[in-house]
């Protein structure tokens, strides 16, 4: 029995360099953000952050890849990939966490199984060994 899949979550949305939004971003498909954006994204999909991108804000999605820069809060329900280029400054909630070395992180990561027992994990600190 095939899947309905909605024409939206077939293409990837991409941000460009040089493009700044001011907004919030709601989709059903992937997105990749190579520009600014200032504003929450949802996303059921993907949401990459390319190395040049920049995110200030919220980002509530299934998987996320971030190479770039994010002030914010992070909430994936699956798989997040810190790349060794990333800068995350704000709190983490994942399933999963990749992170690279020389990825910089600062804030809280609540990670794993989200019944909401797990403790805090603190973090400040380069990953750069």
């Amino acid at each position: 029995m095939a899947k309905n899949i909605e024409p939206e979550s077939k293409l990837p949305n991409i941000i460009g360099p040089g493009t700044k939004i001011i907004g919030d971003i709601e989709t059903n498909g992937d997105i990749r953000i190579d520009g600014q954006i200032e504003g929450n994204i949802k996303s059921k999909g993907k949401v990459v952050v390319g190395s040049n991108g920049m995110i200030k804000g919220e980002v509530f999605c299934g998987n996320a890849e971030l190479a770039g820069s994010l002030n914010g809060k992070i909430n994936v329900t699956e798989l997040l990939s810190l790349k060794a280029s990333s800068k995350v400054s704000g709190d983490i909630k994942t399933g999963k966490l990749n992170i690279e070395p020389g990825a910089i992180f600062s804030g809280t990561c609540n990670m794993g199984n989200q019944t909401g027992n797990e403790p805090l994990l603190n973090v400040a600190k380069d990953n750069k060994k």
